[in-house]
């Protein structure tokens, strides 16, 4: 988080407490109380609830204090602000059940937490929220981060956990997820629960306007920094929009596809182009984009008096080919001469794209791609 920062992210960190709050009951000899996954806050458990988010967020700040250590970065000030940022309702009685101190996010005071952000603070959120009368309600940490980030518009929100992502059928982590595929998966209810409330807070946030979300594992060290960072990540990112798309190439792309075309231009597989041939013919090129980043290309010449046309340059990044890629591509330059017919050759790589922070998330921030 320090390195983040230092970056120029900003940062709100929204932590847990529920390891912490089970501590503290079995230290009084009291029962945790769930339904449906939800915490039966009664008397003892809120006050479990405060001591371990007030030792927590100690914790937190004097981490932050030291800085980086033993880096040309030690002696950097980190200074992190908290508060009473949360309104918060109670659950109230649901299907006959009255869940007492357990309560839901009603409002976030976006505006304080952006002018801390401003002044180049890291704001802390705790799982408490206090209503207009000052009872306190003990929250979820995922309902605090989906709604912090709904609030700020933030670039990301990721969540930083005991599961390693979202799994498919056969229990492989799923490294991407459009929106519709997550909300597909939620509705096919065959999910474990702990990701499956994951996944629901993640969708919530992406519908009220975060553009990317992420799920990634606490037990890998510098899990943030992959994720953020490494071409495939390390965890589950869901996006609003589909990272995938075909388009007509732009003089912007030249130097994408000189750098697809390379290798098989030193190999002998295509005939040599230079810089100059790509820009004038770069009105026949269409190209595959993940995430902003070329994977494919292939241009299309047009002769009417023939009634034909010729494809060339059909190429696919190393990285991104495999067995369906290749009977797409070949089947799409066996089609008929038009641009629509190479849409069949797709195929999808995982690359970075922009944005920051932990368990939490951020606003403005970046990440390359």
């Amino acid at each position: 988080m320090a390195l983040l920062h230092a970056m120029g992210m900003q940062i709100v960190l929204v932590h847990g407490s529920q390891p912490q709050v089970e501590e503290q009951l079995a230290l009084r000899h009291v029962e945790s109380q769930f339904v449906d996954g939800v915490r039966v806050t009664d008397n003892a458990a809120l006050e479990c609830a405060k001591e371990a988010s007030g030792e927590l967020r100690l914790d937190i700040e004097a981490s932050f204090s030291q800085g980086l250590p033993n880096t040309p970065m030690a002696g950097a000030q980190l200074s992190v602000i908290s508060g009473n940022f949360v309104t918060a309702r109670p659950v109230g009685i649901v299907n006959g059940v009255d869940y007492q101190h357990t309560g839901l996010v009603r409002k976030i005071d976006g505006e304080s937490v952006r002018m801390s952000l401003s002044h180049g603070k890291i704001v802390l959120f705790s799982p408490l929220g206090f209503s207009p009368t000052g009872q306190a309600f003990n929250l979820s940490m995922e309902d605090v981060a989906s709604a912090t980030a709904t609030t700020l518009k933030a670039d990301k929100l990721i969540f930083i956990t005991e599961v390693p992502g979202v799994l498919d059928a056969v229990g492989k982590l799923m490294k991407e997820l459009s929106l519709r595929t997550a909300v597909e998966r939620l509705q096919n209810n065959h999910l474990p629960p702990d990701i499956g409330n994951y996944l629901q807070h993640l969708v919530k946030a992406l519908k009220g306007g975060v553009p990317r979300a992420h799920l990634i594992p606490y037990s890998l060290d510098g899990s943030v920094l992959l994720e953020l960072f490494l071409h495939d990540g390390v965890g589950t990112m869901i996006s609003d929009t589909d990272l995938e798309s075909l388009r007509e190439a732009t003089l912007d792309d030249v130097g994408g596809i000189l750098q697809l075309i390379a290798p098989l231009e030193q190999d002998g597989t295509l005939v040599p182009r230079g810089r100059h041939l790509i820009e004038r013919d770069i009105g026949n090129f269409s190209v595959i984009e993940h995430d902003g980043v070329l994977f494919g290309c292939a241009a299309l010449y047009d002769y009417p008096r023939e009634n034909m046309g010729e494809m060339a340059c059909l190429t696919v990044s190393s990285e991104a080919q495999g067995p369906a890629t290749a009977n797409a591509c070949s089947s799409a330059s066996n089609a008929a001469p038009a641009r629509s017919a190479w849409s069949a050759c797709s195929c999808s790589p995982r690359v970075p794209s922009t944005g920051s922070s932990s368990a939490a998330l951020s606003t403005p921030t970046w990440r390359p791609a």
